[in-house]
């Protein structure tokens, strides 16, 4: 990613983050980094986050995630045959949001070939590291805990 007016992005960080992610750590990672990831296990401290997810209440739901930076939507979790436990588990073996191609706005998401994920505004979001399911995106929580951006929020009236 070149250079940009922020790091590797036009802007930083959004403030007021969901689930109550540090904004510094979210700079941080989102827009100063390539390489490094907030600590394995982050996303399971953020006790609304673990709470958004449990309220799903069927099949049919999912929670989006939006650019920590731009608020423009990411992932869409869990989807694809997955269940909010299915995703949870991965989630928790792993140590990172872990999300599966059908998971992906490839609108938006690209993958580098050295396997960093990122958003076409320049946002690190984290690794694609294949198992043998397929493509796995290990995801930090600080770059996906964006606001939605107004008119974003109707792309998925079944998402929280």
């Amino acid at each position: 990613m070149s250079p940009k007016e922020h790091g590797t992005s036009h802007t930083p960080v959004q403030s007021n983050l969901r689930w109550d992610c540090d904004e510094e750590t979210a700079d941080r990672i989102c827009n100063f980094n390539r390489h490094y990831a907030e600590f394995s296990g982050y996303f399971e401290t953020r006790k609304s986050f673990l709470k958004d997810l449990e309220s799903l209440d069927d099949d049919d739901s999912y929670l989006t995630f939006y650019d920590s930076n731009t608020g423009k939507p990411l992932f869409y979790a869990p989807r694809g045959g997955r269940t909010v436990e299915d995703f949870l588990q991965e989630s928790r073996r792993h140590g990172w949001p872990s999300f599966r191609d059908a998971e992906v706005n490839w609108d938006v998401v690209r993958v580098l070939p050295n396997g960093e994920t990122v958003s076409i505004d320049g946002t690190h979001l984290g690794h694609n590291l294949p198992d043998s399911k397929g493509n796995r995106f290990c995801i930090n929580l600080v770059s996906i805990a964006g606001n939605p951006v107004s008119g974003d929020e109707k792309d998925d009236e079944s998402s929280q």
